[in-house]
């Protein structure tokens, strides 16, 4: 099992910027593929960023130039870093985690209990 717990989550005002962590815990061996998603009310969940093992990432295009998911294997911590934060991006943000198997099958395993972040003024 995997345990994930975000943090970092918050009221913006247009934009400004935010960093989300997501600390991992439990059998990290395992995991190839980390992710952070969103859904906001009334809209589906919708992937933001992915990065795999080998530091390969990947954007949504409504979040290209403005978002930046990395992370720290020293720490088990995977980050999204958010600039120009716009009021669409209110959200509640999750942080997944998935086995190579499960991601190429385009899944994820694992997901945290998810952070509130409001942009607006």
């Amino acid at each position: 099992q995997v345990q994930l717990v975000e943090s970092g989550g918050g009221l913006v005002q247009p934009g400004g910027s935010l960093r989300l962590s997501c600390e991992t815990s439990g059998s990290i061996f395992s995991i190839d593929a980390m992710a952070w998603y969103r859904q906001a009310p009334g809209k589906e969940r919708e992937l933001v960023a992915h990065i795999t093992s080998d530091g390969s990432t990947n954007y949504a295009d409504s979040v290209k130039g403005r978002f930046t998911i990395s992370r720290d294997n020293a720490k088990n911590t995977v980050y999204l870093q958010m600039n120009s934060l716009k009021p669409e991006d209110t959200a509640v943000y999750y942080c997944a985690a998935a086995s190579r198997a499960t991601y190429l099958g385009g899944n994820y395993d694992y997901w945290g209990q998810g952070t509130q972040v409001t942009v607006s003024s």
